[in-house]
């Protein structure tokens, strides 16, 4: 695994013919969640079955967070959010419906994951037609939205425990797609992002022709085994 600027982000690259993304293989972009550090999803690499030469970038978001714990800079954000709201949300047992927001730091989330994907494209040769874009939590929620905002080709989209933003602005756009393979996993048991939310993003990107791979799991915010060799068959058959 190698270290390097992509997009002005600071990337870990992996997989490849030299494990350190060489070659020519295709690539797999996944985005970690909120006050993950940019290593939080670098062991998935070499637990996945996918394509022989599959190259990994994990990049880390930009904003450096202060949670209290852990060294600077291993806490780690794509936009900020409103930690006393949620967690009084989850003590009263309050459903979080972020459905009609448009976080402040959405659009410019949006513009670094793209110019990390440009970066991708040019210094790593990738193939847009053999990428998959992805990510955990805040992480899905960001891929789907940069999909949402761009013609760019893609292979497949991987939605981790993510949740419907900005359905106003999302729903008219998801036609635009019709066709993209996505991988959506979520927890019936998910404290953090309700999984009735989950349900719908499913059936608003179903209804507009996505071919929607759906994985619900007992569990809550997490990324289990069973969703791990769900997620390997999908970049598998998206990446061949």
């Amino acid at each position: 695994m190698r270290t390097e600027k992509l997009g002005g982000l600071t990337c870990r690259i992996a997989g490849g013919a030299d494990r350190e993304g060489g070659g020519d293989g295709p690539v797999a972009v996944l985005l970690h969640g909120f006050g993950a550090s940019g290593e939080d999803l670098v062991g998935l690499w070499r637990e996945l079955d996918v394509p022989k030469g599959t190259r990994f970038v994990f990049p880390a978001a930009p904003l450096e967070l202060d949670l209290g714990y852990g060294p600077p800079g291993s806490s780690r954000a794509w936009w900020l959010i409103d930690m006393e709201r949620m967690q009084r949300a989850i003590m009263r047992g309050e459903m979080r419906d972020l459905t009609a927001e448009v976080p402040d730091g959405l659009p410019a989330a949006r513009d670094a994951a793209i110019a990390l994907l440009d970066d991708v494209e040019e210094k790593l040769g990738a193939d847009p037609a053999r990428l998959v874009l992805g990510g955990f939590s805040q992480g899905a929620m960001l891929s789907l939205d940069v999909a949402l905002r761009t013609t760019r080709q893609l292979a497949g989209l991987v939605l981790l425990s993510g949740t419907l933003l900005a359905e106003h602005e999302w729903v008219p756009r998801l036609p635009t797609r019709t066709g993209l393979p996505v991988l959506q996993s979520h927890g019936v048991q998910d404290p953090l992002l309700p999984y009735v939310i989950a349900e719908r993003l499913r059936d608003h990107m179903v209804a507009a022709g996505l071919r929607v791979e759906w994985v619900p799991f007992r569990g809550q915010h997490e990324i289990p085994l069973f969703v791990r060799q769900k997620m390997g068959a999908f970049l598998h058959a998206a990446l061949a």
